[in-house]
């Protein structure tokens, strides 16, 4: 079996932590734990994402931790395709296949968690906070049709078309 990495260019694993960093105490106790849940279901320290602009809409000021996000690349992408194709989508309730329309123009499969515990890492008991994951699947070529062709080879679970 050849390497998905020598298809694949990157893998960005986000998590978006606006509304969560609303609460109180979210730097001292929400923040280092979603943080430290990151990291184990990728393999890698998370950097965390600060707001560039203020926007009073979303209450959000210049330099507030707005995300967290992890760049996989090479055998830890590898690892982490695995577990999330294997794993964790057919752990999603009420999965039915990821629709072809997240793959955007340039080959991107843009795949949105609800909540981290799809995750065989995490533990629903031991864990403090629940949070999205949006993963991005980077592939080399820039072909939408190569893309969809790509991912299919390495199996991510399309809906059927009808």
């Amino acid at each position: 079996m050849e390497k998905i990495s020598e298809k694949i260019e990157k893998v960005v694993v986000h998590s978006g932590l606006g509304k969560m960093s609303q609460q109180a105490q979210f730097k001292d106790k929400l923040l280092p734990e979603v943080l430290r849940e990151l990291a184990t279901i990728t393999g890698q320290k998370p950097a965390v994402r600060q707001a560039k602009k203020s926007i009073a809409g979303f209450k959000t000021r210049v330099g507030d931790i707005i995300g967290a996000q992890t760049t996989l690349r090479g055998e830890k992408m590898d690892h982490f395709l695995i577990r999330l194709l294997n794993f964790a989508i057919p752990r999603v309730k009420d999965f039915r296949g990821i629709d072809e329309k997240n793959v955007d123009h340039s080959g991107n499969l843009n795949i949105g968690l609800k909540e981290q515990y799809v995750f065989p890492e995490t533990n629903m008991e031991t864990s403090k906070v629940t949070f999205g994951i949006q993963v991005t699947i980077v592939p080399k070529t820039k072909n939408r049709e190569q893309a969809v062709d790509l991912y299919r080879s390495i199996g991510v679970p399309f809906k059927h078309k009808k």
